[in-house]
C-alpha cells in the first residue's frame, strides 16, 4: 500500500516489481475457500491481515484490471461478507461469533475498496456494518472496543471509526460531527498525552489522516501539516520509523500517511 500511494503499481514505476511480487505472493495465499491468512504473519487476529491483503488486491485490481486478480479478490471478498456476524462486524478470525470495532472497520475498508473495483457487496452487508459502527459510539464521540464493553474511548480506534463510517457511505450527521468534535483534540502538536510510541501510534494515524482528508477544509489544512512536522522529526538516519511491532511496519505506515495528498489510491479519493 505504502509502494501504491506512491503511484507505483505492478511492474510500472521504480517499486512496481516490488507490488508485482507482492500481488503474486497473496494470490497464492488465497485458500480454496477465499481465507488469506500468512500463519507467520498472522498469529494474533488473522482478519486483520485478510482485510489489509482484499484491501491491496481491491486497489491494484482496481488500478490495472489484471484478470488473474478478479477470482481470487472475490472470494475474498465473499468470505468477510458471509463471516459478518449478527451485530454487524468481524472478529480476529473468520467466524459469527464476537466483533469488535477495529477488525470491523479494516473489513469495511476491503469492502468498499472492492466495491470500487466494481465487485458485488450486498446492501445489507453495508447497512449492518453501518449499524455496528455506530452503535460502538460512545457519547463523548470517540468508539468503544466492542459494543460488549463499556470501555472508554481511545483515538486509534476512533479515527478508525470515523473512516468507518465516510467509507460506508455516512458522511455527515450527529455521528460525524461528534467525531470529528472528539478527534480535534488530538491534532499532532497540540497539548495531548498522546506519544511517537504509544501503542497503534500508526494505526491512529493511518486512520486519522484519511478521516481528515475525507473531511476536507480546515480540519484537513490543520491536520496534514502538523503530522507532517511530527513524522519528520522521528525519522531515523536511515530514512525508516521505528515502531514497536517493526521498523518495517512503522515505515510502511509513515509512508502511507504522507504520501495521502497524492491521492493515488482509489480508496482515498473524496
Amino acid at each position: 500500500l505504502a509502494f501504491l500511494s506512491a503511484g507505483h503499481t505492478p511492474n510500472r514505476g521504480e517499486y512496481g516489481e516490488n507490488v508485482d511480487r507482492a500481488v503474486k505472493f497473496l494470490l497464492k495465499s488465497v485458500q480454496a475457500n477465499g481465507y488469506i491468512n500468512i500463519p507467520e504473519g498472522s498469529g494474533h487476529g488473522p482478519m486483520y491481515g485478510h482485510g489489509f491483503a482484499t484491501l491491496f488486491l481491491a486497489e491494484v485490481y482496481g488500478m490495472t484490471n489484471q484478470p488473474e486478480i478478479r477470482e481470487k479478490l472475490d472470494r475474498a471478498v465473499k468470505l468477510i461478507i458471509n463471516s459478518q456476524n449478527k451485530e454487524g462486524g468481524w472478529r480476529y478470525h473468520p467466524i459469527k461469533n464476537d466483533a469488535d470495532v477495529s477488525v470491523t472497520v479494516c473489513q469495511i475498508m476491503a469492502l468498499r475498496a472492492a466495491r470500487n473495483s466494481g465487485m458485488h457487496v450486498p446492501k445489507e452487508t453495508v447497512e449492518a456494518c453501518i449499524k455496528y459502527v455506530q452503535n460502538c459510539q460512545n457519547t463523548d464521540g470517540g468508539f468503544k472496543y466492542q459494543l460488549i464493553q463499556g470501555s472508554e474511548s481511545q483515538f486509534p480506534r476512533s479515527a478508525a471509526g470515523l473512516v468507518a463510517l465516510y467509507n460506508s457511505g455516512v458522511y455527515e450527521g450527529k455521528n460525524i460531527e461528534k467525531s470529528l468534535e472528539y478527534l480535534r483534540r488530538f491534532r499532532p502538536g497540540m497539548n495531548n498525552n498522546l506519544r511517537l510510541y504509544e501503542q497503534h501510534y500508526f494505526y491512529g494515524h493511518y486512520y486519522a489522516v484519511q478521516g481528515m482528508w475525507l473531511t476536507g477544509g480546515k480540519d484537513w489544512l490543520e491536520w496534514y501539516p502538523a503530522i507532517q512536522q511530527e513524522l519528520m522529526k522521528f525519522q531515523q538516519a536511515n530514512g525508516c520509523w521505528e515502531d514497536q511491532f517493526s521498523p518495517q511496519y512503522g515505515t510502511a505506515m509513515a509512508c502511507i500517511i504522507l504520501q495521502m495528498p497524492n491521492c493515488y489510491l482509489p480508496i482515498f479519493q473524496r
